[in-house]
């Protein structure tokens, strides 16, 4: 797998403050496989466009097409691996605009595009920020397959953790 990074520290070194505005990442390729795609849809997703090569080749798409619930389930995956921090991600409350662009098809190589389009330091807890992240999945035609808006809390830097909770018990 590679990565490219505009991001100035590694993954598990970011803090909240390392999520600049503008800061680009991009991973993969991920393979998605047919029996991904069959197995994923037999658990959660059973329809048959995602389940049925035969009834697929006849439905909207021309063929077995991968859950978009399972092309986010990739992207989550690829996103966790190589876009967030472990030490500092503390979740998030939610994704905004997603969408299913093109279909996922047996045999696709899927890569992961970021771009960080907002962050800010959260007013009634000083020590975490939101950041917004424009993300990307491409195929490797270059189509793009899927979009989103990824929305995480990350916490920032431990010495600025710690200068934040000083000045606040001076305040007191």
């Amino acid at each position: 797998m590679t990565a490219r990074s505009d991001f100035a520290a590694a993954r598990d070194e970011r803090w909240f403050e390392d999520y600049s505005t503008g800061t680009t990442s991009s991973c993969g390729p991920l393979e998605v496989t047919q029996d991904d795609i069959l197995d994923f849809a037999e658990k959660f997703d059973p329809q048959p466009i995602h389940l049925d090569s035969e009834s697929a080749q006849n439905g909207p798409f021309g063929g077995l097409i991968a859950s978009g619930w399972h092309t986010a389930s990739l992207m989550m995956r690829l996103y966790a691996d190589h876009y967030l921090s472990h030490p500092a991600s503390l979740g998030g409350p939610g994704i905004d605009a997603l969408r299913w662009v093109a279909p996922v098809r047996p045999g696709d190589e899927l890569t992961l595009h970021t771009t960080v389009a907002a962050s800010r330091r959260s007013k009634k807890q000083p020590e975490k920020g939101i950041v917004h992240t424009n993300v990307e999945l491409t195929n490797q035609r270059d189509e793009v397959v899927f979009t989103c808006t990824v929305i995480n809390m990350i916490r920032t830097r431990p010495q600025r953790q710690e200068h934040i909770e000083a000045a606040s018990r001076r305040r007191r």
